[in-house]
């Protein structure tokens, strides 16, 4: 009689030892994903922020891919693309460095004279309609004399300025290889194209079914919506903003107006510019009236975007309703950062979704 070796399962042990198997490769492959997850863990924000943008960019990629002429040139697309992403990040950084540079000078001699004359009361203070005598006599106390030796002026020359200096280049090296590694990344996505697009939903489909597909959809159009929403309404906003401008006399119109699109783009931020301009307005001309005019303008216009243009642009692509799109654009933004401005929105659909397949079981 054949007896079966000790190592051998029965017919009634099959199913347990492969549930056995199954339970044990599942927890190999979470613990392989983690550790790879942990080794690349410095760059995954600029592989969030290459995907964000592949997944808004990706119906434009797919109109230029069915053109006639790029027709099976995923390569020369990839690199059109990216390099026109840099372009879009990098020209203003260098339009404001550049402007940043030819005002330096300036910038430095009115230091030099802070540190040997003080700062004179601004003729302002004395058309305030109160606290102009209290404001005028503090001014004259601490601002109107020689500033070289306060020791304000004293720790700018110090240490403190070397360890700004430090910190500053570090973070800004550190910033320009994340983005010099997203824009990498940004290549392969596109360079892949559609085989990487059925490769991933094919994987989704195979790991959470159909449905688990139709959440995936609805995940990467409310990051496409939110996109869209943050730069339509950016340029709407600095579009108004710069005739504003224009108006008032501001200096730089263009360029401020440029500046207040890119704020405008990140919720709440472009009031940080306007107000800026308002302040000059009434602290170099002293026009109160035009001064109050741009800013009630700007508040305006800030809320009318924030508070229903945005969220109906973001909550038509991603069909959320208002308060989720508003609750995931500030929250996300507060939890992630500036990527949780498109992790947000697209994690109340995933509410929104589950929500919906729970109440029409």
């Amino acid at each position: 009689m054949n007896q079966r070796p000790p190592d051998v399962p029965s017919e009634a042990d099959m199913p347990n030892r492969r549930k056995m198997q199954r339970i044990a490769s599942a927890a190999l492959y979470a613990a392989m994903v983690v550790l790879a997850l942990w080794v690349i863990r410095d760059f995954v924000p600029a592989i969030a922020w290459a995907c964000v943008i592949a997944i808004a960019l990706w119906p434009a990629f797919h109109r230029i891919e069915e053109h006639k002429f790029f027709k099976g040139r995923s390569t020369l697309i990839a690199t059109v693309l990216t390099i026109a992403i840099g372009l879009l990040f990098l020209l203003p950084v260098g339009i404001g460095i550049a402007q940043a540079a030819s005002e330096a000078h300036d910038v430095i001699e009115w230091a030099r004279g802070v540190q040997e004359n003080g700062i004179p009361v601004p003729d302002f203070v004395q058309h305030l309609p109160f606290g102009a005598a209290q404001i005028g006599s503090w001014w004259q106390d601490n601002l109107s004399q020689p500033l070289r030796d306060s020791p304000a002026m004293k720790g700018l020359h110090g240490g403190a300025v070397v360890t700004f200096g430090r910190h500053f280049g570090a973070r800004a090296a550190h910033a320009l290889m994340l983005f010099a590694f997203m824009l990498v990344t940004l290549f392969v996505i596109f360079q892949a194209g559609p085989k990487l697009s059925c490769e991933l939903m094919k994987g989704v489909r195979r790991a959470f079914g159909y449905d688990g597909m139709h959440l995936f959809e609805r995940m990467a159009a409310a990051v496409r919506g939110t996109v869209s929403g943050l730069v339509v309404v950016g340029i709407g906003e600095g579009a108004l903003l710069l005739v504003a401008y224009m108006l008032t006399g501001v200096p730089h119109a263009a360029l401020l107006g440029f500046v207040t699109a890119i704020a405008a783009m990140l919720p709440f931020c472009a009031p940080v510019v306007f107000c800026g301009a308002a302040l000059w307005i009434f602290v170099e001309q002293g026009a109160l009236i035009p001064a109050i005019g741009l800013a009630v303008f700007g508040f305006v216009v800030v809320f009318v975007a924030e508070h229903f243009v945005r969220p109906v642009l973001i909550g038509s692509s991603a069909r959320l309703p208002f308060l989720l799109v508003l609750f995931g654009i500030l929250g996300g933004a507060e939890t992630f950062g500036l990527l949780g401005l498109f992790v947000g929105p697209a994690l109340m659909t995933v509410l929104m979704v589950l929500w919906t397949e729970w109440i029409e079981r």
